[in-house]
C-alpha cells in the first residue's frame, strides 16, 4: 500500500456562519486532509502537535480511519492550537476572531521512521520552516510533494515560503493568494510566474467557482458542484488537498492527465465538507455517497460536440 505523509495543524475551531455557530470542535488542516485521504487505498500518517487537552475520542477517530498518529506529538500540560472565525453572508469572506498558537508556537515536526520513504508528501498550511523541516527528514525523494499555503505566510515569512516552494512539485492556493504571490492579476500569468518559482503544477482554487490546474502551457478547469446548501466552508480547501493527494498516492500516476482526475476527486470530497459544521460531514461520509456524487460531477462536465472541419 502506498504511503501518504500529511503535515499540518490538528486543532480546535469555533465557527460562526449565517446558519449558526459552534463551540470548540475538531479542526485543523491535517485533520481535514487525513479524513479526506482516508477514502483512498493508502497508508497515511499525520505529523502535527496537540496539547493534553485534546480528547481521546478525536485520536480514536483518526486511527479508526487508518491514519497513523505516531507523528502526532502530545505536549503534556500544553494547549491545542485554537482558531475562531466569523463568516459573512456570502461565505466567501471571513473575519478571524481569535488565534491561539499554544503548542504550535514551538512545534518541531518529527516524521515517523516508517514514513520517511512516503510516496506522496502533502504539506498542509503551516509555517514554511516546519514544511521545509519535514522535507529535510525524508530519506527518499517522494514521487510527489504538494504544498498548500496562504497569504498570512506571504505577509510574514515570504523568504522562507519561497525557499520551500522551490522544493515542491505542486502548489495549491486560492485565486487571491495566487495574485499576491505572483504580483499578476491574470491567473494565467500568475500561474506562469509561480511555475518559475519551482512547482511544475499550479492548482488555483476558486471556491464555489471550481479549480484550475496549470502545467506549462496546459490548463484544466474543474467546476465546483452547485449545492443546495452550504453551511460552513471551513476546511474545504484542505479536504480538496486530501482528495487530490490521496488519489495521486493511490494511483501512483503523477501525469498531468491523472491530476485532472485528482482535481475532480478533491472537488468532489470538498463538496461534502461544506454541508455541515467543521468535520461533521466528513466523519459520517459513506463510500456510496462519494461514488454517487462523482457521477454528478461526470454529468456536469461531460458533453459531446461536433467540430466542423
Amino acid at each position: 500500500m502506498n504511503k501518504l505523509l500529511i503535515v499540518g495543524t490538528v486543532a480546535f475551531d469555533a465557527i460562526e456562519t449565517p446558519f449558526g455557530k459552534t463551540d470548540k470542535i475538531l479542526g485543523g488542516a491535517a485533520t481535514y486532509i487525513g479524513l479526506s485521504a482516508s477514502h483512498f487505498n493508502v497508508k497515511s500518517a499525520i505529523v502535527s502537535v496537540v496539547g493534553d487537552d485534546f480528547p481521546q475520542e478525536y485520536l480514536d477517530l483518526l486511527t479508526s480511519r487508518n491514519i497513523d498518529i505516531s507523528g502526532l506529538e502530545i505536549v503534556q500540560g500544553g494547549k491545542t492550537f485554537f482558531w475562531s472565525g466569523l463568516y459573512h453572508n456570502d461565505l466567501n469572506s471571513r473575519d478571524t476572531l481569535d488565534t491561539q498558537l499554544n503548542v504550535l508556537a514551538d512545534f518541531q515536526p518529527k516524521v515517523p521512521q516508517d514514513f520517511k520513504d512516503a510516496d506522496v508528501v502533502m504539506l498542509g498550511n503551516l509555517h514554511p520552516l516546519v514544511q521545509s523541516s519535514v522535507l529535510d527528514q525524508m530519506e527518499k525523494q517522494p514521487k510527489l510533494v504538494v504544498l498548500d499555503t496562504m497569504n498570512f505566510w506571504m505577509d510574514c515569512a515570504l523568504p522562507e515560503l519561497l525557499d520551500v516552494i522551490k522544493r515542491v512539485d505542486v502548489i495549491t492556493i486560492n485565486d487571491e493568494e495566487a495574485r499576491q504571490l505572483s504580483g499578476e492579476y491574470s491567473l494565467v500569468k500568475a500561474a506562469a510566474k509561480i511555475h518559475t518559482m519551482g512547482p511544475k503544477y499550479v492548482v488555483i482554487k476558486k471556491g464555489e467557482h471550481g479549480a484550475l490546474l496549470f502545467h506549462q502551457k496546459e490548463i484544466f478547469f474543474a467546476p465546483a458542484l452547485p449545492l443546495e446548501e452550504v453551511f460552513d466552508p471551513t476546511g474545504a480547501g484542505d479536504t480538496f488537498a486530501g482528495g487530490f493527494s490521496g488519489f495521486i498516492a493511490q494511483s501512483e500516476n503523477v501525469s498531468f492527465d491523472n491530476m485532472k482526475n485528482a482535481i475532480i476527486y478533491g472537488s468532489n470530497l470538498a463538496s461534502f465538507c461544506v454541508e455541515k459544521f467543521g468535520t461533521e460531514r466528513m466523519v459520517k461520509l459513506e463510500k456510496e455517497e462519494v461514488q454517487q456524487r462523482l457521477q454528478q460531477f461526470k454529468a456536469l462536465t461531460q458533453f459531446d460536440i461536433v467540430l466542423e472541419k
